[in-house]
């Protein structure tokens, strides 16, 4: 998806200062939005079950033998569940991070990109509330590995949520899987932006494992991976879009707010460059003149006419030169200058 993370025409560059509390914002908004589109316990097990019955029409279903893999192996299955339980809080704000500080032409579009999917995934919590596969009745097949192996981490019965707080989190937003979805965001960026060979191989790596980590631990079924990777493609779409009318809403407040706090808007542009030194030149200059050009000591232009009352060799020319030769010429003038 190269169009999402291309530098922006702008040539913007962010601020922590106002990327953090943006950031921050978009997060709460979604842990809060997440608790509200909690849907009927009823209807997210059939949700469930009918993803589970179509992955098995089309011999797509993987999570069994995986999670029976995860379940037998604990020095599978615990890994794995630290790494469901913990990775996503630390790659994916890191990835963020560094294309802040190293690759802050594309940050501006990365960050737009993981914002619409965000955003786009809890459309999906709400519309279609999922059981996930751990929460099933055992008579299909599945065992909580996060359940299982509590004792080793901070979890407990609400997957990667700290021990006690299950109530805290939907435990039935697992469509579209948005640990799958954010590791593709974050592989996509290492594999396009990385130049160590190592950086673009974990760029590659990450979704995959995250794939496999989600599906061994019964949190999500293969089509809920499939619906993550579909919702970054679909933000990634519409990054230019959003873009364009972030900027056309902070031309409107141009009009209105001061320029100094239009500046300090995430995405503004006023950095004191080209506008700044433009401001800078008097408005009596002429726009053909050049104001960095000057006749050396002696030098006449082609052409130009000289009085007798100049020195040879000195141009005059100009509006002010003009001005001062007439006045040199009006009676009003000493008799040693006439």
């Amino acid at each position: 998806m190269p169009h999402a993370t291309a530098p922006p025409a702008t040539g913007h560059r962010p601020r922590w200062w106002t990327e953090l509390p943006l950031l921050a914002v978009v997060y709460a908004l979604y842990s809060v939005g997440r608790l509200l589109v909690r849907g009927d316990v009823s209807t997210a097990v059939d949700h469930g079950l009918a993803i589970l019955r179509l992955e098995q029409a089309l011999y797509l279903n993987a999570e069994h033998p995986l999670n029976r893999l995860f379940t037998s192996t604990p020095s599978i299955g615990i890994p794995a569940d630290f790494a469901y339980a913990s990775l996503h809080y630390v790659v994916t704000p890191a990835v963020l991070v560094w294309m802040f500080r190293r690759r802050s032409t594309a940050y501006r579009a990365a960050r737009v990109w993981l914002m619409n999917s965000t955003l786009l995934g809890l459309v999906g919590f709400s519309l279609m509330p999922t059981c996930p596969p751990r929460l099933l009745d055992a008579s299909h097949g599945f065992v909580d590995t996060m359940a299982q192996y509590s004792a080793y981490g901070w979890w407990g019965e609400g997957a990667s949520a700290p021990r006690g707080l299950s109530g805290m989190t939907n435990q039935y937003a697992a469509m579209p899987s948005l640990h799958v979805g954010w590791s593709l965001w974050c592989g996509i960026l290492l594999w396009r932006h990385g130049r160590h060979p190592l950086i673009r191989a974990a760029g590659i790596a990450y979704p995959l494992i995250t794939t496999i980590v989600v599906m061994g631990t019964a949190n999500h079924y293969f089509l809920d991976a499939v619906a993550g990777a579909a919702v970054m493609g679909l933000g990634a779409l519409l990054v230019k879009p959003v873009i364009r009318f972030a900027d056309g809403v902070k031309a409107r407040l141009a009009g209105v707010l001061p320029g100094g706090l239009l500046g300090g808007l995430p995405g503004g542009r006023k950095r004191g460059g080209a506008s700044t030194a433009a401001a800078a030149i008097p408005a009596t200059v002429s726009p053909d003149v050049s104001a960095g050009c000057k006749t050396s000591t002696g030098e006449r232009i082609p052409g130009q006419r000289t009085t007798s009352a100049d020195p040879p060799g000195t141009a005059v020319g100009g509006a002010a030169a003009r001005d001062a030769a007439d006045a040199d010429a009006s009676d009003d003038a000493p008799a040693a200058a006439r």
